[in-house]
């Protein structure tokens, strides 16, 4: 994939997390809670912005992941949020949200951000996926830091998109993420070639769409599990790149394939030859 493994650095705030801690960021079928750069709600600007308010400025509310219920937003894949506590759970979750950085688009132009889930919206979506509370599964703290890795995994994979479209920073240096969609299950080609080599599966897989300044750039985001979670609460492995979908994605891809062995081979006999040099 290009990544490296995360640094296995294990923090006092993640010892007390699940060992399984990756089919809670799936969550029974890959989708995050409603609202993150993984859900959209319609009506709801009255989150806090990390912003400070400005007449073309203001946070959004959602949020990256696909959903199966009915009453959904079609552009989005996002049921409306549940900030109600369910009615047999164990202890109460806080319902404030975090704004990411990740820009949306949006009708009027306005500069609005992604809102990442509450730690109760998710645990609504947990439950809406078929999953059930056990006393052995996670705590009252567990969920703020599975939290953190969710909005963590969705903070590093935008920073992944973005290098992508460093390639086209002259034709576009605003690219905003316009939809996305949740799909755990549905394995890339690149993934399933991997696992036919031995390798694991992803845990989880996203589809991205990212606006191009007016161009919709579809990207697939595989999620690998890492192990153990850092100081960051980063514990996935990201692969990010351009879905087989277009020419121009296909020749993105091409290019980076030759910088990438390109670089490879100047670091490899680039350092040869200082090694003959110096003996």
């Amino acid at each position: 994939m290009g990544n490296q493994a995360l640094a296995s650095v294990q923090m006092e705030a993640s010892k007390s997390m699940p060992s399984d801690h990756a089919k809670y960021m799936s969550a029974a079928g890959g989708s995050p809670p409603p609202e993150c750069p993984m859900h959209q709600k319609q009506g709801d600007n009255k989150s806090a912005s990390a912003v400070p308010p400005h007449p073309k400025m203001q946070a959004a509310s959602e949020c990256p992941v696909q959903h199966d219920n009915t009453d959904v937003n079609p552009l989005n894949m996002m049921p409306p949020a549940n900030q109600q506590p369910a009615a047999d759970q164990p202890f109460p979750l806080p319902t404030d949200r975090q704004t990411s950085s990740i820009p949306k688009v949006t009708e009027d132009g306005t500069v609005q951000f992604w809102q990442y889930p509450s730690q109760q919206m998710f645990w609504n979506a947990m439950l809406r996926k078929g999953w059930r509370w056990k006393t052995e599964d996670v705590s009252q703290k567990d969920m703020g830091d599975i939290i953190r890795i969710h909005n963590a995994n969705n903070e590093q994979a935008w920073q992944e998109v973005l290098k992508w479209e460093a390639l086209h920073a002259k034709e576009c240096g605003n690219p905003r993420l316009k939809s996305f969609g949740g799909k755990a299950k549905d394995f890339s080609p690149r993934a399933r070639f991997r696992s036919w080599l031995g390798y694991e599966l992803p845990f989880d897989r996203h589809d991205w769409i990212v606006d191009r300044c007016g161009k919709d750039v579809r990207y697939v985001i595989d999620y690998y599990d890492g192990g153990l979670v850092d100081k960051d609460y980063r514990f996935a492995l990201l692969d990010v790149r351009p879905a087989m979908d277009s020419v121009d994605n296909a020749w993105d891809r091409m290019r980076v394939a030759y910088m990438r062995w390109k670089f490879e081979l100047s670091e490899k006999f680039g350092s040869g030859k200082v090694s003959a040099g110096s003996e």
